[in-house]
């Protein structure tokens, strides 16, 4: 009987523990770009941050860029609408990274999140070498 109880309760764990894996899809919305710097380097800052972290940054249309990022067997599709005043970051579409109602696999979040800092770093250092 105690082996039931502890077989219920392991179980119970492993359903916890995957439901932890899928989060709200994060989007980047309007970030400022708290520098007076133009169009151009905030484009130049979003690139080079992209290229660095792996994802192949695409310019589709004047001042929207399309990010791809494969990893193993996962692939995510962002658009980065931008401007000299904000930029934002939006989820297009993915494969194998559990994405169903609004929620996708933690690791699409982390990437997101890691491309954000790295712009907002790249803007700072561009607006103090001007």
């Amino acid at each position: 009987m105690k082996f039931k109880k502890y077989l219920v309760l392991l179980a119970m764990a492993f359903v916890l523990a995957g439901c932890g894996r899928v989060q709200p899809i994060k989007n980047v919305e309007n970030a400022p770009v708290a520098f007076n710097i133009p169009a151009a380097s905030v484009k130049q800052a979003i690139i080079e941050s992209g290229v660095d972290r792996g994802w192949i940054m695409t310019e589709t249309t004047p001042g929207v860029i399309r990010g791809e990022l494969f990893v193993r067997s996962h692939r995510a599709v962002i658009e980065i609408p931008y401007s000299d005043k904000s930029y934002s970051i939006n989820y297009v579409e993915s494969e194998n990274l559990m994405e169903s109602d609004g929620k996708i696999h933690r690791n699409y979040n982390r990437w997101v999140n890691n491309l954000d800092v790295d712009i907002r770093k790249k803007l700072a250092v561009m607006a103090a070498s001007q």
